[in-house]
Order: C-alpha cells, then sequence, then structure tokens
C-alpha cells in the first residue's frame, strides 16, 4: 500500500504490516535435518515421557520389519501413519509410548549371507554354524543402524536409542520361553504331514512366507487301467494334474459319488495321437467334450457307451500307469486306492483327482480320517527337490534346478508315461502359483516332519476366558476385544483363522531361535515320553539364552549342559530346527509390551498397525501365539493400510522404473510431503504415488504455509496486554471461535478414530477457505488500518487463538513445519510444540444461533463477490474498493443479519446498500444464492492514500487525504 501522488505524505510506513522471518519457501530438505538434530539434543522422546507420567497409557506395538535393506515407500508410509498416530495421542492428553524394533532373524537375512558364499564358491553346510549365526547377526546389526537413520529422517518419534531387536539376547530368551510354554502345556506336537517347502531354501515355509505369480506348468492327462474283473476291465480312469512330477508318488485315485459318469469308447484317430480305436475311457459327462478335444480327437471320433454310477466305480481297482513297466523294480505295481472324496469338483479336468498325499493337503487329510497314511505317505522327493537316487526312472531328476527355473523332473515323467503307453494328452497352463517371497522360486508341497502348534487342542492352562483352543480363543477376540480399522479386516482375519491347519512352527534353517526342546530316543512322536518336559532343563536353557544369546543351542557340549546330571544325554536328541519367524515376531508382545519398563501397564497393545498382508502375517502369528500362551489377542484394535501403487494404478517394481524412494522424496521436497501425502490419502484403499501427485501435495502445503505466515506477521508484538475476551469480541470473531470449537470436536474425533484424511482435509480447508479467503481476507484491512481500537485487538487475539490450534492440530502431521511455526514465536532451547498439548477448547465458543446468522452472511457475500468479479474481469473496477454496490435481499431474516454486521467491511468495498426492494431485472443474480440481488454502482469520493477505500469523507481531516478512521489511528 501506498500514496498515488505526491502532494499528500508517503502512509506506508504507518501501517501495521506483517512483520515475520518465516520465509515464504520452505527449503525443507536442507532444514528439516537441523530440526532432528535439535530434537535429538534435547532428548524430546524422553522428555514427553516425563512430561506424561501419570497419564493414561496409549501404546502402538510397532510391527518389526526386515533388517535387510533400504526403506521402501511401504516402510515410510507404514512408519508416517504410526507416528502421526502416536503424535496425535499424545497431544490429546494420553502417555502415548512408541518403541520400534526390527525382526532379525529368518531367511531374509541368512539368505543374504547365503549369497555371500555363493559369490565366493563356499558351501555355507561346512561353517560351523555359530560362526554362521554371527555372521548374520552382524549383518543385520548394520542393516538396524542404517534403517534407523532412514526412519528418523521421515520425522519419526521414538526410544530409537533403545529398539527392540528379536536378535538381542533377552528377546532370544523370551521367545524360547513362550516356546516352551508350548511344550509344556501339550500344544507342540510332532508330524509328518504336507508342508509348503522351497527346495531352493531347504526348508518349510508359512502361508505369510508365501507370495502368488503367474507361473506356466505342464499339464497331463493320465491313464489308470481297472483291473478288477468285468466288463469295465481295460478301461482306463483319466486323471488331470498340473504337477506331473507327483505321479511317481500316486497312490490312489478319487471321484465325486454325485457327479454322472460314462464309458467313452474311441472310434477313430488322428494321425498324431496318444488314443488307439477301441481305447476306452471313464470321464465325467461334464468333461468328457473338453478332454476329448485336449487329446485331439474330433466329436466323430469317440461315442459315449453308457453310464457308470457311483456304485459301479467304488467297486472298482486300478493300476497305476507305471505299473510293470521294464525297470521299474516293482515300484508301481501294488493296485492303487480307488474310492469317492468330497473335494473332487467336475468344474475343470477329469471328475476324478490322482492322489499322492504326500504332496497334497486335501489327499492327506482324506487318508489321515480313514486311519491309511501309512499306506500311502511316499519319501520319493528330497529337501533339496531332487527325487531319491534309487527311484526308478527318476532318481536324481530335479523339480527346479538350483536357480529356481523348471527342473528336469516334469520332462522325465511326461517322457516316460508316454513310453508305456499312459499319457492320453498334454500341454502347458498359465495360472496362480506360490512362490517363495524370498527366493522368488516357486514351492512344492512336501510330506516332511515337522514341529506343530496344535490349533484345536484344549490347552488346559486355566486361561479359558476366551476358549479352550488356541482357535476358539483367537475367533473369539477378533470378536469380542478388538476394534477393526477399517472394519473389513476382521472379516479377512477371521475367516483366515477359522479355516486355517495346525501352525508350522519349524523350520530347517540356521538363523533363529532354536526349538528348545528334546526328543526321546526311540520313541515315537505319539508315545507320551516323547518329549522332555522338565522346568529344570527349561530354566538351564532361558539362563543360557539371557547371557549368551540363543546361540548357547549351538556350542558343543549343549545337550549336556542343559539336560544336566538327572538325564542321560544319549537317551535323548537335541532338536536343531529353528522356530517359524514368525513366532518370533508373534512372541514380540511377551518382550516389548510385557517385558520392558517402558511398555505396556496390562501387557497389551492398543493398537497393531500394518499392512492388508499381515492379516496372514503379524496380526495372525501374534494371535495364534498369544491365545496360546496368555489366552487372547495381544491387542485391542488393529488398523490395517493398502499397499503403494504408482501414479497409474500398477504395482511398483524396479524393473518398470515405477517406484518411488522416500529418500528421493525428502531430498526433492522434504518429509513433510511426505507426510502430508500420507495423511492426505485414504489408507484403507491401495495408495497412489508419483511425481505429479507428489508436486500436487506440495502446491497444497505451499498454501498452508503462506497461512501459517500471514498468521505469524499479523501476531507481530503480540502480548497478553492486547487480548479480549470473547465476550467482548465483534461476531465476526465471536464466528470464528466457534468454528475452532467444532474443529476441535472434528479433530480429537479424527484423531482417535485415527481418520487422518478426514482431520486433514478439514484443517486445509479452514485454513486455506475460510482464514485465508475469508477472514484473513476481510480483517486485512483492520489488521493493516486501525489504530489501537478493539477490532484490530480481536482480530489479533483470535490470531493467537488459532497459531496455537493449528500448529497443535497439524503437529502430528506435519511435524517439521509445525515445530518451525511455533518456534518464530516461542524461541530458545527447550522449546518444542511436540512438548505441549491440544490446548482445551471453550464448549461456550460454540454458538449455534450466531453460526447460523453468518451462513446468510457468507452467502449474501458470494453474491457480492461474484457481481464483483465480472466488473474487474471487463476491467470497469481494478479493485473491490472502488465499488458500492445496492444489494437488494428477499428474506427480511437474511436483510436484518448484513445490517448488523459492517457488510461493507465484509465484501471489502468503500461502501454498499442494502435494501428489501425488489430485484432488479439487471440486478447480478447467483442460482445458488436465492433472493439475492447485486446492482453495481461506483464508490463516491476520494481515495484515502492510507487505507485506499472510497470514501466522501478523505480529505477532510488533519491528516492529509485520508479519512476518519486513518486520520484517528495517525493520531
Amino acid at each position: 500500500m501506498c500514496a498515488e501522488t505526491t502532494d499528500t505524505p508517503d502512509y506506508k510506513d504507518t501501517l501495521n504490516l506483517p512483520k515475520t522471518d518465516f520465509p515464504m519457501r520452505a527449503g525443507l530438505p536442507k532444514r528439516e535435518p537441523d530440526w532432528l538434530n535439535r530434537w535429538a539434543r534435547i532428548g524430546i522422546y524422553d522428555r514427553l515421557r516425563e512430561r506424561a507420567e501419570g497419564r493414561k497409557p496409549f501404546i502402538l506395538h510397532d510391527g518389526p520389519p526386515y533388517a535387510n535393506g533400504h526403506l521402501h515407500i511401504g516402510h515410510a508410509l507404514n512408519k508416517i501413519l504410526k507416528d502421526m498416530v502416536v503424535r496425535s495421542q499424545q497431544m490429546m492428553g494420553r502417555d502415548a509410548r512408541y518403541i520400534p524394533g526390527w525382526d532379525c532373524h529368518g531367511l531374509p537375512i541368512e539368505w543374504k549371507i547365503e549369497e555371500q558364499y555363493r559369490k565366493k564358491g563356499q558351501n555355507k553346510d561346512e561353517v560351523d554354524v555359530v560362526d554362521f549365526r554371527q555372521e548374520c547377526r552382524k549383518f543385520a546389526e548394520g542393516w538396524i543402524d542404517i534403517q534407523r537413520d532412514e526412519f528418523k529422517r521421515l520425522g519419526i518419534t521414538g526410544k530409537w536409542e533403545k529398539p527392540y531387536l528379536t536378535m538381542d539376547f533377552r528377546a532370544e530368551r523370551i521367545i524360547a520361553g513362550e516356546f516352551q510354554k508350548f511344550l509344556m502345556t501339550g500344544t507342540l506336537y510332532q508330524g509328518s504331514k504336507p508342508v509348503m517347502w522351497s527346495p531352493i531354501e531347504k526348508t518349510a515355509l508359512a502361508e505369510a512366507e508365501v507370495e502368488y505369480h503367474d507361473k506356466e506348468s505342464f499339464t497331463i492327462w493320465v491313464k489308470f487301467p481297472v483291473l478288477t474283473e468285468g466288463d469295465l476291465q481295460g478301461a482306463n480312469i483319466v486323471i488331470w494334474t498340473t504337477t506331473p512330477w507327483t505321479i511317481p508318488s500316486n497312490k490312489a485315485v478319487v471321484f465325486g459319488d454325485s457327479f454322472d459318469y460314462g464309458l467313452y469308447e474311441i472310434t477313430a484317430t488322428p494321425e498324431e495321437c496318444w488314443a488307439s480305436v477301441g481305447d476306452r475311457f471313464i470321464l465325467a459327462d461334464k468333461l468328457a467334450g473338453d478332454v476329448m478335444t485336449r487329446a485331439r480327437l474330433d466329436d466323430g471320433m469317440w461315442k459315449r457307451v453308457r453310464s457308470v454310477s457311483a456304485d459301479e466305480l467304488s467297486g472298482l481297482s486300478l493300476a497305476h500307469p507305471l505299473a510293470g513297466a521294464e525297470g521299474s523294480n516293482g515300484e508301481w505295481d501294488d493296485p492303487r486306492d480307488f474310492r469317492a472324496a468330497d473335494f473332487v469338483t467336475d468344474e475343470e479336468g477329469t471328475g476324478f483327482v490322482h492322489c499322492a498325499p504326500s504332496h497334497g493337503m486335501e489327499e492327506f487329510e482324506l487318508y489321515r480320517d480313514l486311519g491309511m497314511l501309512e499306506q500311502v505317505i511316499t519319501y520319493n522327493v528330497m529337501d533339496d527337490g531332487g527325487f531319491r537316487e534309487d527311484l526308478p526312472f527318476f532318481g536324481g531328476t530335479y523339480i527346479l534346478d538350483r536357480k529356481g527355473k523348471e527342473g528336469n523332473a516334469n520332462k522325465a515323467v511326461i517322457d516316460k508315461l508316454a513310453e508305456v503307453g499312459g499319457l492320453l494328452a498334454r500341454g502347458k497352463i498359465r495360472h496362480s502359483y506360490p512362490h517363495s517371497w524370498r527366493s522368488k522360486a516357486p514351492v512344492i508341497y512336501r510330506n516332511t516332519p515337522q514341529w506343530f502348534a496344535a490349533i484345536d487342542r484344549e490347552i488346559g492352562d486355566g486361561k479359558d476366558e476366551y476358549g479352550k483352543t488356541i482357535r476358539e480363543r483367537a475367533l473369539n477376540s477378533i470378536d469380542q476385544l478388538v476394534t477393526w480399522t477399517p472394519k473389513t479386516g476382521r472379516n479377512r482375519l477371521y475367516s483366515m483363522i477359522e479355516a486355517r491347519p495346525d501352525w508350522v512352527l519349524s523350520r530347517q534353517r540356521a538363523w533363529g531361535v532354536p526349538l528348545t526342546c528334546f526328543t526321546r530316543v526311540g520313541a515315537l512322536p505319539t508315545d507320551p515320553d516323547y518329549l522332555l518336559r522338565d522346568e529344570a532343563v527349561n530354566a538351564r536353557i532361558l539362563e543360557a539364552f539371557e547371557t549368551e544369546g540363543a546361540d548357547a543351542w549351538y556350542k558343543p557340549g549343549a545337550k549336556e549342559r542343559f539336560l544336566g546330571n538327572d538325564y542321560d544325554s544319549s537317551e535323548w536328541n537335541k532338536v536343531d530346527d529353528i522356530l517359524d519367524v514368525w513366532f518370533d515376531s508373534g512372541s514380540t508382545h511377551a518382550f516389548v509390551l510385557r517385558d520392558r519398563e517402558d511398555g505396556s501397564d496390562d501387557g497389551l497393545a492398543d493398537l497393531y498397525l500394518e499392512g492388508t498382508d499381515q492379516h496372514r502375517g503379524w496380526f495372525h502369528s501374534s494371535m495364534l501365539q498369544a491365545c496360546g500362551t496368555i489366552g487372547r489377542a495381544p491387542y485391542r484394535g488393529v488398523l490395517t493400510h493398502g499397499f503403494t501403487l504408482d501414479e497409474k494404478g500398477n504395482k511398483m517394481s524396479k524393473s518398470l522404473g515405477n517406484t518411488v524412494a522416500p529418500e528421493d522424496v525428502t531430498k526433492q521436497y522434504g518429509a513433510d510431503i511426505l507426510r502430508m501425502w500420507v495423511a492426505q490419502s485414504d489408507y484403507t484403499a491401495d495408495l497412489r504415488i508419483g511425481p505429479e501427485i507428489l508436486k500436487g501435495v506440495a502446491d497444497g502445503y505451499r498454501r498452508l504455509r503462506n497461512t501459517m505466515r500471514f498468521m505469524l506477521g499479523a501476531l507481530a508484538h503480540f502480548e497478553e496486554s492486547d487480548r479480549v475476551d470473547p465476550s467482548a469480541m465483534p461476531e465476526l470473531e465471536r464466528w470464528v471461535l466457534h468454528r475452532l470449537a467444532e474443529l476441535d470436536h472434528v479433530v480429537r474425533k479424527g484423531y482417535n478414530a485415527y481418520d487422518f484424511q478426514g482431520v486433514v482435509q478439514q484443517l486445509f480447508n479452514f485454513a486455506t477457505v475460510e482464514l485465508s479467503a475469508f477472514y484473513f481476507d476481510i480483517r486485512k484491512d483492520a489488521l493493516y488500518c486501525d489504530g489501537d481500537t478493539l477490532r484490530r485487538r480481536a482480530a489479533r487475539t483470535v490470531l493467537d487463538i488459532l497459531f496455537h490450534r493449528l500448529t497443535t492440530w497439524l503437529a502430528p502431521v506435519l511435524t517439521f513445519t509445525m515445530e518451525e511455526v511455533w518456534l518464530e514465536r516461542n524461541p530458545g532451547e527447550e522449546s518444542s510444540v511436540h512438548l505441549v498439548d491440544i490446548p482445551e477448547t471453550p464448549a461456550d465458543w460454540l454458538d449455534e444461533p450466531l453460526a447460523a446468522k453468518w451462513a446468510k452472511v457468507r452467502q449474501a457475500r458470494r453474491a457480492v463477490t461474484a457481481a464483483l468479479e465480472i466488473q474487474r474481469t471487463d476491467k470497469v473496477i481494478g479493485a473491490s474498493l472502488e465499488a458500492a454496490p445496492v444489494v437488494h435481499v428477499r428474506d427480511p431474516e437474511m436483510l436484518e443479519a448484513l445490517k448488523s454486521v459492517n457488510f461493507e467491511d465484509i465484501c471489502i468495498t468503500s461502501d454498499i446498500r442494502l435494501t428489501g426492494d425488489p430485484l432488479p431485472n439487471e440486478a447480478f443474480r447467483m442460482p445458488e444464492v436465492e433472493g439475492v440481488g447485486v446492482v453495481f454502482e461506483r464508490a463516491s469520493g476520494d481515495k484515502c492514500q492510507r487505507c485506499w477505500k472510497i470514501l466522501p469523507d478523505v480529505g477532510l481531516h488533519s491528516h492529509a487525504g485520508t479519512c476518519k478512521r486513518c486520520n484517528e489511528a495517525l493520531g
């Protein structure tokens, strides 16, 4: 603002213009590390704990990431969400503790060390197991330090100097102790059943360690000749499979007793075909046509002879297609079992299913329930995915090669079947297939002795409030104890636990916590004394783990040391399998929530927060583990977020070049932009991120930053003596207080519901629309041009109140920026916005009648500003202060409201005339503002050289070229 002529003084220096050092350009990438150093210097996390002493705790238990690589955008999303939860709960009056942690055991790290050995041409199995474990530990330690710095760079607050690590000696001791509870209550057992097995990693895998990718597989139609005398003798039952390598392990074929089956005969054949004229096949009628097509037989080349009933099928005996083959040494000569089973479908295939119970869970369970496992279990496939050396025809062939690609076993089986006449058709199919999460290689189902936790066995530990078995306790906990955000998370975990088999606890690896148990030499797993259950032995193990870590289990003489003098060590075997790493992470509640002095008061977490994949991962394993040891879920709440996708909605992939690294975002924009992206996104679905999205977030951030900058400038030199009681404030200020009272409720409710998107949207709209475009726009005149008036002091009081609300409301999201804003007014080494709470808002600020009145005022203002914008666009006027419009208002209540509020100031015009006269035809109207018409008129008088209003009294006062208000302000 400046004078237009030299005939009057330049009043610019007499204005109360904003004064602030708060920069327009944030410079976050360079400045954020300084705030991080400052928070470390003042020990802000420990200061918060001291300040929160006596408050009700809020515990978000951190799901441990693996310590084996740089952070990706999913890590950033997860940790930022957690941080916003913790900070918001702290600032709403809780003692919100956050102990970050890392998963340090298991294949992700062990695989990296093995890769290093392979590059050097070394064999991991030739290395001393303790030395190997030490290398794994060292590798994990290095990545923990790297990831810790990367997480801290995102503004994550927590007990970083004392995180929890699953490889800490005390943690390993407690994990072993939790396992021993399964041992002592009888929940643990050793069994032999098909499990998902990684031939590359030579270990069993849990469902959570498996991901599904498309895979091209061989598919074959195989003939099983009917042996039973009668008119069906010599006919063939046809099966279909996508795993030819399981045919050598076939022990049975099953059918559906509710399907229609028929006997089909070949009447003609093309040149290239494995069928011959006169061949007879038994097939499900619904699928017969498709099978014939696969066998290259046209419609005229086969006929249906008759129906075959389920009763007739049940009396048949079948031969294996390799029975009697030269060189088979009788391996497959026994007749195959043939019976009905309820898992057979007629949706695809032939209506018959070949059974290799060693490699399929449904077949295994069928013959287990029949008590026939001893007759049908085979051990043809070794731990590396190769057939046993002495298996005829196929010994030494591999399902996968050493790189995880298709091996030579499938081809060998198909070729042999074709050679002996056992093949009807072959092909390939592309389907979704399980792969190891770490090696990315396909997995197989393989029957091996493993250790299991029985989830349907009564535990008998007296903790029966939610059920007597792990499954009962888990399902009851899901419905009775846990709050789910979003609620769909409940259904997903419930259905998984409802249908899941027993938990496979053992892994055939080296890096982890061992299954600290002993088995009696010569005893069977079903014998009551097979497992050693002795509290004294358990105590010796735990004592050693406390001081030496789990390495103590693998040191020379460990068996004798732990068994002590009470047992003859030659009578006992030491189990050297390690625990499923999900048991490690599932046990973290025991050594973080229960065992630490800064853990939970009752050993339970208020919230677990992870991605949707953790319904089969950490949420799942934690539930099972806790239900087995404490009888209930370890958490009261579960929040689930989606995955990160690129801007087009595609899955991120390094090969596609569409990944977004957190480090790159912080270098270009700063961590607060990443945090704002998280807060503005609907985390309950998959989240998109990319250059254009981040650019949009940065633009929104700048608008919000400008709002804060204006507020800081207008509050320059504000003192307590300037404060005005709300009861004495003008209506416009009291309307702002009303909005703050409403927003306080929105913010607290939103933060308690973890609805960060809802909170940020409301605050962003309030700051940029209701404040910047309305309240600030109106009050700039009073703030800049008034003297020491009630109006100006009231406005500055409201700005001070706004300052304290906005900075604390937004601090959990814009951690760095709100600290910068706070320190502009509250400098000092010990000062921080993160050390204060969200202020309590007086209930009497709410004023619904006032809000209803000002809704009408704002509505009418919209019509006036729209009318003046047309005049400005047409260059009739240059600024709204050149106008003095006539506003026709049909509604008497609205007209009365406008007359009571200095409507010309609200519309930023020099004058305004309000009338209830009918709306003239030429009046400007807005369809959405019913009953308001605006007729443009120019303001009359001269322009005040200080405030730029055009008023009749300009030039009539002691200060040249001023209006009455400005003259008084000048004194």
